[in-house]
């Protein structure tokens, strides 16, 4: 193979692939439909990235059916697309992004985390970890890690590879995990999969894709009736229990620090790097998957776990004015109920007293008529909540819904809905405190305008 080609190619996850191929010296070529900061470092790098949906703007050498040349979509771009349809009438096998990375990791032992949240930073940190270990990491993730300024770790003797192992469209039943770690099973993609029962089948039927000499790790108390194979090794975690848990957290002056239990003993006195409430959960598991790897030992995951520097738009602090009382500007990319309502708990438990201003975005207009009731309940948490149009991503609008479902639902004593537009204006305005901006859309990028101009 001498060429890959990438339908869809600004998404995070095909952005790991493409580096990934162009690290082993082929050409790459692709098409999405919005121009973005990625798409632009992706040209910088080398990927020749077309932003218009024509055939005639296939690069030439991509343009013949060819061993050589692979082609790899994603879902989310209409099957009907001129080139979506150039590729499939015209000879060419294009695979799923998740075949693709399947067949990449198939040749290593590779860490999956699924879940419905929590799967970017659990694996971002579990590949944090590997790399600080000796033992290294080839890794594809979902966001772009700070400090490391990509979502793609490369090794060239590491056995082992870290993925975020996607639930959308049943992308992760084409990997084959070593080890798999499960976060959540709260139901999304509805819809995909119409019922919740549909939905954690699919995670059930994931973990009967373990290798029967590996192990699965999954979060104490969720619905899921996991499968795996005989001879899968299976392990629970929680915050307060489980094989793998945590035990004397201590809060002070900004700062978590905990204690985990694990089958192997105990590692005391490990900081989080990123130190809010959730991310003790999330580090119990990128810790208890990398532990279980054997190549792991306590001083170096100590240490990684208070080195980890996070990921973009996951709890990502934009402004931290100096101050007892100084604003803070926190950009987080929950996009679902519960997600939603475990962010705002973190900003309530990381400065407490403090009001609280949450800037919401919805993202699709089919999980907003599936949740606009829960995503009402959470905001309602806040002080002060300012409600954006929903995000379309991939989706028609459907009638009858928009971001009024649930600001009609919202009991917070403020709140507003106003466009994408007058977002800067209206936040510059807003007497916030501590400001919570949250939601898979756009309006993240605006986050640094609204800093400047504050």
């Amino acid at each position: 193979m001498k060429r890959v080609y990438f339908i869809g190619a600004g998404g995070i996850g095909m952005a790991a692939l493409e580096r990934y191929f162009l690290s082993r010296g082929m050409e790459v070529a692709g098409y999405d439909r919005t121009p973005s900061a990625l798409t632009r470092a992706l040209e910088a790098e080398g990927v020749a990235m077309s932003y218009v949906d024509s055939a005639d703007t296939i690069p030439e050498a991509f343009r013949s059916p060819s061993p050589d040349t692979l082609v790899v979509y994603t879902p989310a771009v209409p099957a009907d697309s001129a080139i979506m349809t150039y590729f499939s009438t015209g000879g060419f096998a294009p695979v799923k992004r998740a075949a693709a990375l399947g067949h990449i990791t198939r040749g290593s032992r590779a860490i999956c985390f699924a879940g419905t949240h929590g799967k970017t930073t659990t694996s971002s940190m579990a590949a944090h970890v590997l790399h600080t270990a000796s033992v290294g990491c080839n890794a594809f993730l979902g966001g772009i890690m700070l400090r490391y300024d990509s979502n793609l770790i490369l090794s060239d003797t590491s056995p082992w590879t870290v993925v975020e192992a996607d639930e959308y469209d049943r992308s992760f039943h084409q990997l084959r995990p070593y080890i798999a770690v499960i976060t959540a099973t709260d139901p999304d993609h509805l819809d995909i999969y119409g019922t919740e029962e549909a939905y954690l089948e699919s995670f059930a039927h994931f973990t009967e894709l373990i290798d029967p000499a590996g192990a699965l790790v999954v979060r104490e108390g969720l619905k899921l009736k996991p499968r795996p194979a005989a001879g899968v090794r299976v392990y629970t975690f929680g915050r307060d229990s489980g094989d793998f848990h945590a035990e004397r957290i201590r809060r002070e002056n900004g700062f978590i620090t905990f204690d985990l239990v694990y089958p192997g003993g105990v590692i005391a006195d490990i900081g989080l790097g990123v130190p809010v409430d959730i991310n003790i959960d999330n580090a119990v598991a990128a810790l208890a998957g990398c532990l279980l790897t054997g190549d792991v030992d306590p001083a170096t995951a100590r240490a990684a776990i208070g080195s980890y520097p996070g990921v973009e738009r996951r709890f990502q602090i934009h402004l931290r004015e100096s101050g007892p009382r100084g604003r803070v500007v926190i950009d987080d990319y929950a996009h679902h109920p519960d997600e939603l309502r475990r962010s705002i708990d973190s900003v309530r438990a990381l400065y407490p007293g403090r009001r609280l201003t949450v800037a919401f975005q919805p993202h699709l207009y089919s999980r907003t008529r599936d949740f606009y009731a829960e995503f009402a309940s959470a905001l309602s948490q806040a002080d002060d909540v300012v409600l954006l149009d929903i995000y379309p991503a991939r989706e028609e609008p459907i009638p009858g819904v928009t971001s009024r479902l649930i600001l009609d639902r919202v009991t917070s004593p403020s709140k507003i809905l106003i466009s994408k537009e007058d977002f800067v204006d209206t936040l510059k305005k807003r007497n916030f405190d501590i400001l919570l901006t949250a939601g898979a859309g756009d309006m993240s990028f605006m986050v640094p305008d609204l800093c400047r101009a504050l």
